[in-house]
């Protein structure tokens, strides 16, 4: 099954809880600041299509996000 996930980046406050739990390590940090001065977490699939995607959705980054910033999308 593959999934992906989308992080809100102007919620993302840079804990990067959700580097440490992804078993893919997916999960990277931005470059860029967000509006609130953090660098917030990026997902390294989001220019790849669908089919070649590692992600499995498992949720872990979302279940460990404290600021509810992470949509787990199943396919």
């Amino acid at each position: 099954m593959r999934g992906f996930i989308r992080i809100d980046t102007e919620l993302c406050k840079g804990c990067y809880l959700c580097r440490s739990v992804c078993p893919h390590d997916l999960i990277s940090v931005c470059d860029r600041l967000n509006q609130k001065g953090y660098y917030p977490a990026k997902y390294s699939e989001e220019e790849i299509e669908i089919e070649e995607h590692v992600c499995n959705g498992c949720a872990l980054c979302a279940i460990v996000c404290p600021d509810i910033a992470i949509e787990v999308y199943r396919g």
